[in-house]
């Protein structure tokens, strides 16, 4: 039986959607039909986009352990923010995630612009304003719901 990726092992290839946007966008200009692929062309490990996820909320983890007993722990204070949970893992994973977008920069001019750093900084910013809402409304003797499951 193969092992799981785990973030040590995983990859994965992130694209902003004003990138996509803008691609699709110049395909239907096209007067005819072709199929792109929609990729940055660059990818990364889990555990280093969840790294970098922590740093740009300003915490530091320390990684310890391997496969599903791999944690993320805060350096700061000793706790665990990040454990794999095996029900996450999905059934057919495939060891390298990573599209070719060349057809699309060749024939469209297109490349993204939207870096993976830029849009870390992004991500992590909207959550930070989606939780102080939450703790506004909490606090306002508001219930909210848990959309984090």
């Amino acid at each position: 039986m193969k092992s799981p990726n785990t973030p040590q092992t995983a990859t994965l290839s992130e694209l902003c959607v004003s990138d996509y946007v803008e691609l699709m966008w110049l395909m239907l200009q096209q007067s005819e039909p072709d199929d792109y692929v929609m990729a940055t062309g660059i990818t990364t490990t889990v555990r280093d986009f969840i790294t970098m996820v922590f740093k740009e909320a300003g915490i530091t983890l320390k990684w310890e352990g391997e496969g599903v007993g791999e944690k993320g722990i805060n350096t700061a204070d000793g706790s665990v923010p990040v454990e794999i949970d095996p029900h996450y893992f999905r059934p057919a994973e495939v060891d390298l995630l990573i599209g070719d977008p060349s057809k699309a920069k060749e024939k469209l001019g297109w490349e993204p612009k939207v870096q993976l750093p830029e849009l870390i900084k992004m991500m992590v910013a909207h959550d930070i304003r989606l939780a102080q809402r939450e703790v506004h409304l909490k606090e306002g003797g508001y219930k909210t719901e848990n959309y984090y499951e």
